[in-house]
Order: structure tokens, then sequence, then C-alpha cells
């Protein structure tokens, strides 16, 4: 079956390709659907929507991560630079979906290819500045909350300042 068939409460059928046609997709782009049924269809999907979530992990699980890893693993270097080209893209615009291939990047640095390496180490480092942004984020919440407890009067002038530095230090 070419399809996938999801019925709502309300009549409506939702039709998602099937799994076993994914498999001849290119590496990356099982992910790339994943991500879009998720950020701009699920939502429309009413009752089926719990159903469809349960589908697109078993997509993630059974397809998209084993086929991205068989590429990052073997020993064709074409396919590999190919496939991190699309991953270096898909990290830029959103981090979360190339989780996947994360412990996979060491063993891609120690590689004889010079492209396989760059990219690799560009992947890497999309991954620490988003883990620095995280990091920076819950920072920000935190002295957001210390300048209401400053200007309330709940600290003093002394702690504020000391906290202040440590966030522009951790910040800069």
């Amino acid at each position: 079956m070419d399809l996938k068939l999801f019925k709502t409460k309300d009549g409506r059928i939702i039709q998602i390709i099937a799994k076993d046609k994914m498999q001849n997709w290119p590496v990356e782009l099982p992910l790339l659907f994943i991500e879009y049924i998720r950020s701009n269809r699920l939502d429309s999907y009413g009752s089926a929507k719990k159903e469809v979530e349960t589908y697109l992990d078993e997509v993630m699980k059974d397809v998209a991560v084993p086929r991205l890893i068989s590429v990052l693993e073997g020993n064709e270097d074409e396919l590999i630079i190919s496939a991190l080209e699309r991953i270096e893209e898909l990290s830029k615009k959103n981090i979360e979906l190339t989780n996947p291939i994360k412990p996979y990047l060491n063993n891609l640095i120690d590689s004889k290819n010079k492209n396989i390496v760059n990219l690799a180490q560009n992947i890497s480092k999309v991954f620490e500045r988003a883990a620095r942004n995280k990091e920076i984020a819950k920072n920000r919440k935190i002295m957001r909350e210390k300048e209401r407890d400053f200007l309330a009067g709940k600290i003093n002038a002394e702690e504020y300042a000391k906290l202040r530095k440590e966030y522009l230090t951790l910040k800069g």
C-alpha cells in the first residue's frame, strides 16, 4: 500500500505516505517530511492527531534514522558528503531534527576525506551553538526574575550586580 490512512471523528480521511515508500527517498527526506507534518499539518488533523504522531514516531524509528545511519557509517564518501550537506542545511533551520546523527559525528570527524571532516565539524558547531543558546535563554529567564526581585527590593544592589556580571560573562 502506498498510503497510510487515518480517519477523524468528523469523517475526514488523512493520507500519509507509507513507510515502505519512504525507503526509496533520499536519506534526509524522511526527516524533513516528519518535521513538515509536525510543524505545519499536525494541528489540522483533529481527532487523528495522536494516531498520526504515533505513525510519525514509527517512521522516525524504522525508516529515517536507520537509513541515515547506514549512509553515515558506510564507505561511500560521495553519499556521506551529500547527506552531510543536506543535514548541515537542516541543522541550521531546526537542530532538533538532526539530533539522531549527533553520536555519529565524532566518527566522521576522524575520516580521511577533508570534505566529510569539514561538514561534520560544521554540524558539530551548530550543535554547540544551539546548546549555548539554550543555556543563555535559561539564564536570561533567571536574570529577568532577579531583576524583578531587585526592583521589588527583595535583593540588594551588590547581589544583583554580582548576578548580572555572571550573566553577562556567560552571554559574552
